[in-house]
């Protein structure tokens, strides 16, 4: 189904354009990052954190202070905007047992015992537990880099073309942690799981649009390489659009009707899905094109093929003979 069947859009034309989005956008996330760090979830630090519902409403002071006198100091409280709904979490303490969360409830009933509480979630993880999940949470995404990688080696016979789709994801990934570490949201495994669904999306976005440049490739010889470039984008611009605003409209959904367990997971793939559909046409295919121009140091006539395709054939100019004395007869 094509949407825009007769676009020509100049992608490559507008690709500084994109590097300073993307500049930009990863400028913030470092920044980020390095002054305020991620903030991570009770899977990964381990501790307490309850998801409790107060039937009327309730001063955040008040269940601060609750926590505070039950012996478990600087609580993290989180309050959901237009509801009685309270997130508290508390930081890992010395002795401290599944048996502490029943304390902090008890403590929270006593400072309010006219306004009744339901408890919505109730999670305790202990030091061991969370390193052990945190080791194997980086070995998920250090596993799945490398799998892509050996895959795409395979895939392309050019490992530049291997390398661009790489950064094109690490682009989405970075962005999207960024992104958390900003906000101030928490990551947890949940959040993990959505990095590597954004990894993943990325990478196969990247690798239609890397496919339909290789058949061209192998099919356009007489073209520059921007021009291949450009027309593969803007013929497979149809696709990336149905495929992400299918995409896009799940994870929309999940991000407004899902509620709050699952709010920053679906947070996460809303912003990544349309982070990812964007490196694939403003960051990997141009980075193929500018490393395709500085190594020949002129822009590309004839495009080398890719993947085993036959190369372009340039015929030579033959030389004009000199002129001589015609003899006459």
């Amino acid at each position: 189904m094509q949407i825009f069947p007769k676009t020509h859009f100049d992608f490559i034309g507008w690709r500084w354009k994109f590097f300073t989005i993307s500049g930009i956008l990863l400028g913030g996330s470092i920044i980020s990052l390095a002054t305020k760090g991620a903030k991570y979830g009770i899977d990964f630090t381990g501790g307490t954190v309850m998801q409790v519902t107060f039937k009327n409403p309730v001063d955040i002071g008040t269940v601060r202070s609750a926590i505070e006198k039950s012996g478990f100091p600087d609580p993290a409280i989180q309050h959901y905007s237009g509801t009685n709904t309270y997130s508290i979490r508390i930081q890992p303490q010395k002795g401290e047992s599944a048996q502490s969360s029943e304390d902090q409830l008890n403590a929270l009933k006593t400072a309010v015992p006219d306004n009744p509480l339901t408890i919505d979630s109730k999670s305790y993880i202990g030091p061991a537990v969370s390193q052990d999940l945190f080791k194997k949470a980086v070995l998920a995404i250090v596993f799945s880099l490398l799998g892509i990688i050996i895959y795409l080696a395979f895939r392309f016979s050019n490992p530049i073309w291997g390398i661009a789709g790489i950064i094109a994801l690490l682009h989405d990934v970075l962005a999207t942690y960024g992104l958390f570490s900003i906000a101030g949201r928490e990551v947890d495994l949940l959040i993990i799981s959505a990095l590597l669904t954004i990894g993943g999306y990325s990478i196969h976005d990247t690798i239609v649009i890397f496919d339909r440049m290789r058949e061209k490739m192998g099919v356009i010889r007489n073209l520059p390489l921007d021009q291949v470039i450009n027309e593969s984008m803007n013929e497979t611009l149809s696709r990336t659009i149905i495929t992400s605003g299918i995409v896009l409209a799940v994870v929309l959904v999940l991000f407004f009707f899902g509620g709050q367990v699952i709010h920053d997971f679906a947070l996460a793939l809303v912003f990544g899905t349309m982070v990812g559909t964007y490196s694939s046409i403003a960051v990997a295919a141009p980075l193929v094109y500018e490393w395709h121009v500085h190594s020949s140091k002129k822009r590309p006539q004839a495009p080398a093929a890719i993947g085993g395709a036959a190369k372009a054939s340039i015929k030579p100019v033959a030389k004009p003979k000199p002129a001589g004395n015609k003899k006459g007869r």
